[in-house]
């Protein structure tokens, strides 16, 4: 017989737990959280897009009001496309169109519109370059050639392509009333006015039968007529392309890049 501490009672084993499973960290609030974050940063950069979009805006319409003395409460609109802050940041405006009604040009008016590319932020830095329209009614072109010598500008009447005047011719004490068609176009910046077409009567004619009946009474209408705008616009604006679309004369222009730092092409230009 073994003895008893032969072998010796072992104490039973403890039943081991198995470790806790490790509570696995859901990712849906830290992407709720992220898409909160994101969200409120592209909202603050609209805000601040709005903001300067409006501070740019603001700004241009005020130095326009100041610099042609226009009344303070006088339309402008101005629209710069794309994304704005990167540009500001870049020290240039891509592009920036701006436009109005009843904009004094010399004596007269006209509705203007500019568009200008590459446009520094900082004083003393040329533009890239720009371009200009012109639009007159006929009220306005009336006013705008009442300047020209001899010009019937008070019967003006614009139906494309053409501008149309009346006058008159005198002979022999009798008045002949003539129709004149003319032809708008461009020559080295000045706006030419081209007979195309009469009508003596109510009956057409040509040129050559009316000086034949009117002798140099006729040369008033079968000539040329040269309106220079150079004297009521600066000298950094060059007059390229002039029609009549529809009932208004549309005239264009290109303006040098430099207009914004030299004095000189900010000056108004002169007639010879």
């Amino acid at each position: 017989m073994m003895a008893a501490d032969a072998h010796p009672t072992q104490p039973l084993p403890e039943w081991e737990q198995p470790p806790a499973p490790r509570r696995r960290r859901r990712a849906w609030p830290w992407i709720i959280a992220l898409l909160i974050v994101v969200g409120l940063a592209v909202v603050a950069w609209f805000v601040a897009e709005a903001v300067a979009r409006d501070l740019v805006q603001q700004t241009v319409k005020q130095e326009i009001r100041e610099r042609l003395s226009l009344p303070a409460d006088h339309p402008i609109d101005v629209a710069v496309p794309g994304v704005l802050i990167p540009q500001l940041l870049g020290g240039s405006l891509d592009e920036i169109t701006v436009s109005s009604e009843d904009v004094p040009v010399g004596e007269y008016e006209g509705d203007v519109t500019v568009t200008a590319t590459d446009v520094p932020i900082r004083q003393g830095a040329d533009m890239g370059g720009a371009t200009a329209t012109v639009t007159l009614d006929e009220e306005q072109l009336r006013g705008l050639l009442s300047a020209v010598e001899n010009f019937p500008a008070e019967t003006v009447s614009l139906a494309e392509p053409d501008i149309s005047v009346a006058t008159e011719l005198q002979l022999l004490g009798a008045g002949f009333p003539v129709g004149v068609t003319l032809a708008p176009s461009i020559a080295d910046g000045d706006i030419v006015l081209t007979p195309t077409s009469f009508e003596l009567a109510g009956a057409q004619i040509d040129a050559s039968q009316l000086s034949e009946q009117f002798g140099q009474l006729a040369d008033v209408v079968v000539r040329d007529w040269t309106f220079c705008l150079a004297e009521y616009i600066p000298a950094g604006v060059t007059l390229t392309d002039v029609q009549v679309d529809g009932d208004v004369l549309v005239a264009d222009a290109d303006v040098d890049g430099g207009i914004v730092t030299d004095p000189a092409l900010q000056a108004d230009g002169t007639c010879d």
